[in-house]
């Protein structure tokens, strides 16, 4: 029960702290990991397994049994009760349980808060990388605010331009009318991005268990950017070792052995001994003491059925095991591919795309405000400047989460989150 006081425990005085405003990754983590309702109701797993252990523990009760026959209630018969002498009687059976039923009972329930235990670890894994994910989408979605109110800015810039060339006769007004629509529609576009933000700041804050969203919350930090030294081999080993979900269907394994050898003790008969005390009134009191053994007798019924479903169940267990590790292999190797994918996308981006979008950019903006350039020119250089910015966050913020999710498939750095 220790690890149930520590979860509430825990719980308690995240409740009682106020959170913070402006949290980094670690923090939304851990918050996510004290707050979150979803994991706050997964861990009441625990407490229903170690709860059936209490239950495998306990040994079957005595029964005890009174009884009082040949009353004369007329009292017609007396002094003699024709019906039989008045007697009385107290027995008490003891269940003797054969074939270890009990520590057989005590290694399924055990058994099975270890898999309770490690279903909650896939859990947190699972809320972990949704958190990380989220939070990356929070960095992500600022980055896009700030891009289309740079582009606004830029475009409000040329807007001022043009009404001052128009008044001094420069311009046409019909040019100034078309710079003022492509001004809204970068408005337009900061609405949108701000509204993205918005949404994922406020999915980010239920993650972390605040069912409220705070209008003042805010994410600090920048997105991941190092490239460890990976090697998909090692990864594999390691999430086939250290996976929850892997190491929780291994011990499903053994509670299904051990409750195989649960139903083989269930089909021994149980011996029932039990003595009695018998009292009797007739021409004087007579005493007797009496002892008593009874036992089924397994003609038809031998647990067959039982033991058959735990052969089964020990079967189907070996092979979600072996379907899981394949499995855990291949969400191993996307992992990778994805982790290679986005570097090899950011790197590219970041050596020259980026760079000739700006300078193309910066150029025909110059070119413009000299009337050398059209604004139609000058618009599709802003979109291809404004399309290689957002291919860049996008770049950024995918190769971000590949390094999260090559670790969640490995199964890294779980015990420190618990």
């Amino acid at each position: 029960m220790k690890s149930v006081i520590v979860f509430a425990f825990a719980g308690v005085l995240a409740a009682q702290s106020p959170p913070p405003d402006k949290v980094t990754a670690a923090q939304a983590v851990q918050e996510a990991i004290d707050r979150n309702l979803g994991l706050l109701a997964e861990r009441y797993n625990l407490s229903v397994a170690e709860a059936r252990i209490v239950t495998a523990k306990l040994r079957p009760n005595p029964v005890l049994s009174a009884g009082l026959d040949y009353i004369d209630i007329l009292g017609r018969f007396t002094p003699a009760n024709a019906g039989g002498p008045t007697e009385w009687n107290v027995r008490t059976d003891w269940v003797l349980e054969r074939g270890g039923k009990r520590d057989a009972r005590i290694a399924v329930a055990e058994n099975s808060r270890e898999v309770a235990k490690l279903n909650l670890l896939n859990t947190t894994r699972g809320l972990v990388l949704d958190v990380q994910s989220a939070f990356i989408d929070v960095l992500q979605a600022k980055d896009n605010a700030a891009l289309a109110r740079e582009n606004l800015a830029a475009f409000q810039g040329i807007v001022s331009v043009n009404q001052t060339r128009v008044q001094a006769g420069d311009l046409a007004r019909v040019e100034l009318v078309r710079t003022q629509v492509a001004a809204l529609q970068f408005q337009s576009a900061v609405r949108q991005a701000e509204s993205k933000l918005r949404v994922a700041t406020n999915k980010l804050q239920l993650l972390m268990g605040r069912v409220v969203p705070s209008p003042t919350f805010d994410v600090v930090g920048d997105l991941r950017r190092e490239t460890p030294p990976l090697e998909l081999p090692a990864l594999t080993s390691q999430a086939l070792q250290m996976r929850p979900d892997v190491l929780a269907l291994r011990r499903d394994q053994a509670r299904s052995q051990a409750e195989l050898r649960s139903q083989l003790a269930q089909g021994k008969v149980d011996y029932t001994v039990g003595t009695e005390y018998h009292r009797e009134f007739h021409n004087g009191n007579a005493n007797a003491m009496g002892v008593f053994f009874s036992a089924p007798i397994p003609l038809f019924n031998k647990n067959q059925g039982e033991i058959e479903r735990a052969r089964q169940e020990m079967a189907q267990a070996e092979a979600r095991v072996k379907a899981l590790e394949a499995s855990v292999e291949s969400d191993v190797r996307n992992a990778w591919l994805q982790y290679t994918t986005s570097r090899d996308l950011l790197d590219s981006i970041e050596r020259g795309l980026l760079t000739q979008a700006k300078d193309v950019r910066d150029t025909m903006e110059y070119s413009y405000r000299r009337g050398e350039a059209s604004l139609v020119e000058f618009l599709d250089a802003q979109r291809a400047f404004n399309d290689a910015r957002q291919s860049y966050n996008d770049a950024r913020a995918d190769f971000a989460r590949s390094l999260y999710t090559i670790e969640s498939v490995a199964g890294a750095g779980l015990e420190k989150k618990q």
